[in-house]
C-alpha cells in the first residue's frame, strides 16, 4: 500500500492565529510526541527531541478528541498493522516546503532515497542542501515520512527527531515490508 494523504489547502483554512489550536501528547516507541490540530486537520506531530517543535501556549487547549483517528493510526502503525496514513493534513510552510512534504508522501513505505534523488525529482538536482532543510523543518514527523530520506552514501544523517529515532522507524519499518 502506498502512502495517501490528502493535503489540506491552507487557503481553504482560517489562519492558524485565528483558530483555536488543540494538543495532545503520546507516549510512543520513539519517545513522547506532540500532535497538534486547528480542530479541522493536523498541523504537527513532534517527537520530543526536535528542536523545531513549537512552544505550547495559553491559547491551545490540551484535547484528545481532535486525535482520536490519527492515534489510532499512530497505534496501528507502531504494531506493525499500518503502512500508510490517510488523514487530512494541513502542514505550514513556504511553497517550496510543501513541495517538498508533498515528495516525500510518494516514498514508498520500507524503502529510502537521497536527498540529491528527491532534489532532482523536484526538478534541481543542485537543491539537495534545500531539500535537507525542508525536511528538517517537516511537521508532521511519521505522517509525512521524512524519516526514509538518508544520504547518497546510505549514511543515517541529521533528524529533527535525533538519528537513533530515525534509525528505529527505518529498521521498524524494514522489518514490516518484509
Amino acid at each position: 500500500m502506498s502512502v495517501h494523504i490528502d493535503l489540506v489547502d491552507e487557503t481553504e483554512l482560517a489562519s492558524p492565529a485565528a483558530r483555536s489550536r488543540f494538543y495532545a501528547t503520546v507516549a510512543s516507541p520513539v519517545g513522547e510526541l506532540l500532535l497538534l490540530s486547528d480542530g479541522v486537520a493536523l498541523t504537527g506531530l513532534y517527537m520530543s527531541a526536535n528542536r523545531f517543535s513549537p512552544q505550547i501556549s495559553a491559547a491551545m487547549r490540551q484535547d484528545r478528541a481532535p486525535f482520536g483517528e490519527a492515534l489510532r493510526q499512530l497505534r496501528a502503525y507502531f504494531d506493525h498493522q499500518l503502512t500508510a496514513f490517510e488523514l487530512p493534513i494541513a502542514p505550514y510552510g513556504t511553497p517550496f516546503q510543501r513541495r517538498v512534504w508533498q515528495a516525500l508522501l510518494a516514498i514508498p513505505y520500507g524503502q529510502t532515497t537521497s536527498y540529491g534523488q528527491l532534489a532532482h525529482l523536484l526538478g534541481d538536482a543542485r537543491a539537495g542542501r534545500a531539500v535537507g532543510h525542508a525536511n528538517a523543518r517537516n511537521p508532521l514527523a511519521l505522517i509525512v515520512p521524512c524519516h526514509r530520506v538518508i544520504s547518497s552514501s546510505g549514511r543515517l544523517t541529521g533528524y529533527a527527531g535525533g538519528v537513533e529515532q530515525k534509525q528505529w522507524l527505518l529498521a521498524h519499518e524494514a522489518v514490516a515490508a518484509r
